[in-house]
């Protein structure tokens, strides 16, 4: 499924808006985002307009559920 959040910013004060589509609506989720954008381009407060994907399929956690003893996670930077 695909969420759309933005900031709508009313009185100097911010609210988090969101609105959810389905996972086969990627095109429409795609064209909200880009009205809301319009429209922040037409003066609108708006911000923060961003897209967020989750496979409502997906099995097991995310990141790494599981390690063995052998797992050791290290810094590469100095």
């Amino acid at each position: 499924m695909f969420t759309i959040y933005w900031t709508i910013v009313f009185d100097g004060q911010r609210m988090a808006c969101s609105k959810e589509f389905g996972h086969d609506e990627m095109t429409k989720a795609l064209h909200f985002a880009e009205a809301l954008r319009a429209k922040q381009r037409n003066g609108l407060a708006i911000c923060h307009i961003t897209m967020s994907s989750e496979n409502p399929d997906s099995i097991g956690l995310a990141g790494v559920a599981e390690t063995d003893s052998s797992y050791a996670w290290k810094k590469r930077r100095q």
